[in-house]
């Protein structure tokens, strides 16, 4: 049976380091899907079902803003889970963004 999409993101976002972030736009480019990343931005939504946990907190939009906080159930959850991490985040978005960001196509 082929693996469905959401579980194919699901398996790049658990590689993710601790301590490292990625957009929704760079997980759709590895997996040969450019131009989806609102396909994976909607796994994210859905990874909270996953019977494998998924660290979803480590997936940001392309300028690092904490787009998906309102799927993490409290308002701050996204925002505590990240700074657990050691990485800051300033009004909704991830300080260092560029320093931290992992590239699953550079680094898989």
């Amino acid at each position: 049976m082929e693996e469905s999409f959401f579980e194919r993101v699901y398996q790049v976002v658990r590689l993710i380091p601790h301590g490292r972030v990625t957009s929704y736009g760079a997980i759709a480019n590895y997996l040969g899907s450019r131009g989806s990343a609102r396909m994976v931005g909607w796994a994210m939504n859905h990874s909270h079902h996953s019977d494998n946990y998924v660290p979803a907190h480590r997936v940001l939009n392309r300028n690092g803003m904490l787009t998906g906080k309102h799927h993490f159930g409290g308002s701050d959850t996204m925002k505590q889970l990240l700074e657990s991490e050691n990485i800051t985040v300033s009004n909704d978005k991830v300080v260092n963004f560029n320093q931290l960001f992992w590239d699953p196509a550079k680094e898989l």
